[in-house]
């Protein structure tokens, strides 16, 4: 089965047939890295993780970017703030989102461009769209003529005036139509500044990527993706600057966006104080569980955050750990297409990752019925590349359960665990179930199966 994806661009899912089937390649807008990554920073960089896995799975040779943002009125703010340059803002919070998305099981990128490391070629491009007609100078800065683009609007369906009311618009009297964005912007003194033909200052946000993208990957790419408050102005003034630059070439083929996170539904807000940062929720779940939360809903619907969801993903992927500890024991065998082919249909159709993982639990449940060494064997591989595909299950249970830890007290719970199975035999459940509630408070579950009784830390 081919991959099929949703492209924003055309507003229908497609096959995906990349522009060169031996070099696949795929742009993602990562943060602005002035503060803590909250998880609506975290549901691109794990969806787009799990779809580079997927091309990589399909095509020999794949090139994933994910830029940063590091220069931005933001980083600014908290660079003035805090009285220090700008670039020690932006490698402290660097440092602490790739290890927040490390703890996530996001994998890093191939390349990972800063819009700081690129003034050259923005600069460059700003002057191609001077002399093309599509930009031009005023007051120190250098602004993007909208109404030269004829087709501005394509990607985000909206008309003229509901660009106008619904864009972040900067009402200039420089400005030749209010819809005309900024590719270049002078500095104050306290501003970071870099020279260029329209005097000392900084580039707008959106001709930073179109400047990464041309860089390293070329005019045309296969895949764009990001966050969907992301498709309108963002990734419209991409289109926009990156066709005129190159003679109205196509800047992407696909357009990939997901959808917003909302708290206890309602939306993400700093005036509301129901912000989440990964950072926070790391100190008290384990990444892997809050992965399987940002994964539980399709990537393109809202994603309703509680803490019921990522309990519920706590207690689905001990579930699956369950299985992988009773098949210990098992050598592991490459599955047959058959069992792990409702698992690859559903990753490839669009990603839908509830129905991947409905198929996931469906292999932990055979495995219940399956008494035959070699299908135990071939489920236990099935579970560990259809986790490795979506970046799960691939710690050791015993880790993932915690049991050995250094903090309980194993001899204690032997004996308890022996007083119990001595109960039962004596046919004493009274007793037996007191133990099982004793162990429990300890946080320890009892797993009776046929081959003995063992405990696991909950």
């Amino acid at each position: 089965m081919t991959i099929k994806l949703y492209n924003t661009l055309t507003k229908k899912k497609q096959e995906f047939e990349p522009l060169n089937p031996d070099c696949v390649t795929m742009y993602v807008c990562g943060p602005t890295v002035y503060s803590y990554a909250h998880i609506g920073n975290a549901r691109p960089a794990v969806v787009f993780d799990v779809l580079v896995k997927l091309l990589r799975k399909q095509y020999k040779k794949v090139i994933y970017a994910r830029n940063l943002t590091d220069v931005d009125d933001k980083i600014n703010a908290a660079a003035n703030e805090q009285g220090v340059e700008i670039d020690v803002v932006t490698k402290k919070f660097t440092d602490i989102y790739h290890q927040d998305m490390d703890a996530l099981g996001v994998d890093m990128p191939d390349i990972e461009p800063r819009a700081t490391g690129h003034i050259d070629q923005i600069i460059s491009m700003i002057e191609q769209l001077i002399s093309k007609g599509f930009a031009y100078e005023a007051e120190q800065h250098v602004i993007f003529n909208v109404p030269a683009y004829k087709a501005y609007g394509e990607l985000s369906g909206r008309n003229r005036d509901d660009m106008i009311a619904g864009a972040r618009v900067e009402i200039a009297p420089y400005k030749r139509d209010p819809a005309d964005f900024v590719l270049w912007k002078p500095s104050t003194p306290e501003q970071p500044a870099w020279e260029s033909p329209w005097g000392a200052g900084r580039p707008g946000w959106h001709i930073e990527c179109s400047a990464m993208i041309e860089k390293h990957l070329g005019s045309t790419i296969d895949i764009h993706g990001g966050g969907q408050d992301l498709i309108f102005p963002h990734h419209e003034n991409e289109i926009a600057q990156s066709n005129c630059v190159h003679d109205h070439e196509q800047l992407s083929r696909y357009w990939i966006h997901n959808g917003f996170v909302n708290v206890n539904y309602e939306k993400m807000s700093k005036s509301i104080g129901n912000v989440l940062l990964v950072h926070k929720l790391l100190e008290n779940a384990p990444g892997e569980a809050v992965r399987y939360a940002l994964l539980s809903t399709h990537y393109r619907s809202p994603l309703d955050w509680t803490d019921e969801l990522l309990s519920s993903s706590k207690k689905s992927l001990d579930r699956l750990y369950g299985t992988l500890e009773e098949l210990a024991t098992v050598q592991v065998m490459t599955p047959s297409e058959q069992l792990t082919e409702k698992f690859y249909n559903a990753v490839k159709e669009d990603l839908n990752m509830p129905l991947a993982f409905s198929e996931l639990h469906a292999l932990a449940k055979l495995v219940n019925n399956a008494s035959d060494d070699q299908l135990r064997a071939e489920l236990k591989g099935a579970l560990l590349e259809c986790g490795q595909l979506v970046g799960l299950l691939q710690q050791d249970p015993n880790a993932w359960f915690g049991a050995g830890s250094s903090k309980l007290d194993e001899p204690k719970i032997d004996n308890l665990v022996a007083q119990r199975k001595q109960a039962r035999s004596n046919k004493d459940f009274a007793s037996a179930d007191r133990i099982r509630d004793e162990l429990a408070e300890l946080g320890i579950e009892i797993l009776d199966r046929p081959e003995g009784t063992s405990w696991r830390k909950i």
